[in-house]
């Protein structure tokens, strides 16, 4: 698979410390795929890094809700809302991005999850809100102005904002691949589940050395 640089672009997850084995939701071998995304994102001319970056007592946030442990979920007025340990606090190192991910490679930082009352785990949409709207960030916008076609994604964590972005993606329009190496998740047994999901959703998976630069 050839990388088409006038018409491909790169999503790079969360790739954060947080995100890392030690971190505060750290996803196992999460650490083994940075530095193979890092030498693969000076491939594409568009890149694009999403950066969680929460407020604190943020809804996601099991220590918001008294009584509430993380990794359960709760039913709010918007629907079920998975409860993590606090994360990606605005402004802490926890939430920095990588330093392996070259700057320069980057051309677009695009955070989520910056509103208290709603998650965010789409690089395209946020999560439904109290008003029952996911409203859009403007990326797919934005990736089609530049010529965009189409999307390839790696990151953390593969079940949730990977999967998330990848169905949006490809709703807004592009062929999505995954890059299935250059992916972590924080629960590997429901692979069946997310692969079936992205399927249906007409995403493709692939491994990074099929890509040819």
């Amino acid at each position: 698979m050839r990388i088409d640089r006038g018409s491909d672009a790169l999503l790079v997850v969360d790739l954060q410390h947080d995100f890392l084995p030690g971190g505060a939701l750290g996803v196992a071998e999460g650490d083994r795929i940075v530095e193979p995304l890092a030498r693969l994102a000076p491939a594409f001319s568009t890149v694009v890094a999403t950066q969680d970056w929460h407020p604190p007592g943020h809804v996601s946030f099991a220590s918001t809700h008294p009584g509430r442990e993380p990794y359960a979920s709760i039913a709010l007025s918007q629907g079920p809302q998975e409860l993590w340990p606090d994360h990606c606090v605005r402004g802490t190192r926890g939430a920095a991005l990588h330093p392996a991910l070259p700057d320069a490679a980057v051309t677009l930082v695009l955070r989520k999850g910056t509103r208290r009352e709603v998650d965010s785990y789409s690089a395209f949409r946020e999560n439904v809100g109290p008003d029952g709207r996911r409203p859009s960030t403007g990326l797919g916008a934005w990736l089609s102005a530049r010529g965009v076609r189409r999307v390839f994604l790696g990151g953390l964590a593969r079940d949730f904002c990977v999967r998330v972005s990848a169905v949006d993606a490809a709703a807004e329009g592009f062929e999505v691949v995954v890059l299935d190496d250059l992916t972590r998740a924080v629960f590997p047994e429901r692979r069946d589940e997310v692969d079936r999901e992205l399927a249906a959703a007409g995403a493709r998976l692939a491994v990074s050395q099929d890509l040819i630069r």
